[in-house]
């Protein structure tokens, strides 16, 4: 019987790489160098799993899987500062009314993880190694400042929500589901750059990145 494969895509700059699931968004985990991060990628599988369940879906049995690097392509200035910002060819392929659909269905379960785990977390979180590191109020702010950038990169214009306004933010996240949940032929959204695809990774990526990040820290 023939292995199973995850095919995945890869951004590599000379100190760091992203590795991530090619239909699954937000699962995508970064590392020094390509192995490192593949490794990362298949470790965070079970917590991913949380993720797929929210959005009503399930992963595919990782027993005996091997990952298949469909697209590699080189990282720049975003990758080494910890972005995964590089757009790639798999990132313009239409999006059907079906998988949109099941796009933002992530992209909204990965808001539901974050949430969900601010909820539970200390107002304190433990520090980096150096020190460093936001408390949980300044990272929920953070997320809800980058979507609203994000939100911009998709052709939204709303007035920025503040992080303690729970309307505001559902208001504005109500909307980039609405342009993520609809079928696209796989230009760049409103004219701009990111495509449909990039959006619901990119998007995904950093919510989960600093749900996470912030479980890691809260013990």
């Amino acid at each position: 019987m023939a292995k199973q494969s995850i095919e995945i895509g890869e951004e590599v700059a000379a100190k760091k790489a992203f590795a991530w699931v090619i239909d699954w968004p937000g699962w995508c985990r970064s590392g020094k160098d390509p192995e490192l991060a593949r490794e990362a990628l298949l470790e965070y599988a079970p917590r991913y799993a949380v993720v797929a369940k929210a959005a009503g879906l399930k992963l595919p049995s990782l027993d005996g899987a091997e990952l298949e690097v469909i697209e590699s392509l080189g990282g720049g200035g975003g990758t080494e500062f910890g972005v995964p910002s590089a757009i790639t060819k798999l990132d313009y392929r239409r999006v059907t009314a079906a998988e949109a659909k099941r796009l933002a269905s992530i992209v909204e379960a990965a808001w539901s993880v974050f949430d969900k785990v601010a909820a539970k977390s200390p107002a304190e979180l433990r520090k980096g190694p150096r020190g460093g590191g936001r408390d949980r109020d300044k990272m929920v702010a953070h997320v809800v400042e980058s979507d609203h950038y994000y939100a911009r990169e998709i052709g939204l214009r709303l007035p920025e929500p503040d992080a303690k306004d729970r309307k505001a933010v559902a208001t504005e996240r109500r909307a980039v589901l609405d342009v993520l949940g609809q079928a696209s032929d796989g230009k760049p959204l409103a004219d701009r750059k990111w495509t449909l695809h990039y959006a619901a990774r990119r998007i995904a990526w950093h919510a989960l990145d600093h749900a996470w990040e912030m479980e890691d820290r809260s013990s």
